[in-house]
């Protein structure tokens, strides 16, 4: 008899597995929870005091890293709760170590934070506009990343869909919609605002039209989707652009 070899999966697919178990996480861990608010936090906070782009950098690897600390925590709890079923010194252990794998990365993150935001509070004789001159690359990256945030924490909340295939809101029109209304905010004082706000507003109808002609979601979800990536990139802007 011969054994029927099980397919590998797409790119697509790995994708999406990938993002499911990040949304198993968000949906079943409450520290992963609290982990996403601080980090959309920041994110705004960074924005308003208008932090360098290598404390940025700073910043959202301190949050990868607090994220993903957590993740592998969960993980490894999740295995040892399968793979045994009494007490066990050593599962104990494992668990704890883990545990501590999340702390030593929340304590970075704290550190990193307070080096970033202490000397720019400090500075308090520098107004809020000077430190923004350089904000549109800032503001359209943090508007993109809080958009994904979004999305990922809407899905998680209404448990509709898996992350890349189908649910309310369609992430890939959050981000394309979140794309266009950046390029028209960024280009406000430029004479090819109009044309390059319209090629990309096409761009972002035509990523929204094929997520609806193949099924993957309806109209409403992409409506949706485009309505928060548009609506959360536009109240950055007007609230930290200059």
């Amino acid at each position: 008899m011969s054994v029927q070899r099980r397919r590998a999966p797409t790119l697509l697919e790995s994708f999406n597995y990938a993002f499911e178990g990040i949304i198993h996480v968000l949906r079943t861990q409450r520290n992963m929870r609290i982990h996403f608010a601080i980090a959309a936090g920041v994110l705004i906070l960074a924005l308003a005091i208008g932090v360098t782009k290598l404390e940025l950098i700073s910043l959202l690897l301190s949050i990868a890293f607090v994220l993903i600390a957590e993740m592998i925590n969960s993980a490894i709890e999740g295995a040892i709760d399968v793979a045994t079923t009494s007490f066990d010194p050593m599962a104990k252990l494992a668990k704890d170590m883990a545990a501590g794998a999340v702390l030593v990365a929340t304590i970075n993150a704290v550190a990193v934070g307070y080096l970033v935001f202490s000397g720019q509070v400090a500075d308090r004789s520098t107004r809020l506009i000077d430190r923004l001159t350089d904000a549109p690359a800032k503001l359209t990256l943090i508007a993109l990343a809080l958009t994904l945030l979004l999305v990922i924490a809407v899905k998680a909340y209404t448990g509709r869909g898996t992350p890349l295939r189908g649910g309310l809101p369609s992430g890939h029109a959050a981000l394309a919609f979140a794309g266009w209304m950046a390029a028209t905010l960024v280009l406000a004082d430029s004479r090819h605002q109009f044309l390059i706000s319209f090629l990309t507003f096409v761009m972002a109808l035509l990523v929204a039209q094929t997520r609806v002609e193949s099924g993957i979601h309806s109209a409403l979800e992409v409506f949706s989707g485009g309505l928060l990536g548009a609506l959360t990139t536009l109240v950055l802007f007007q609230v930290f652009s200059p």
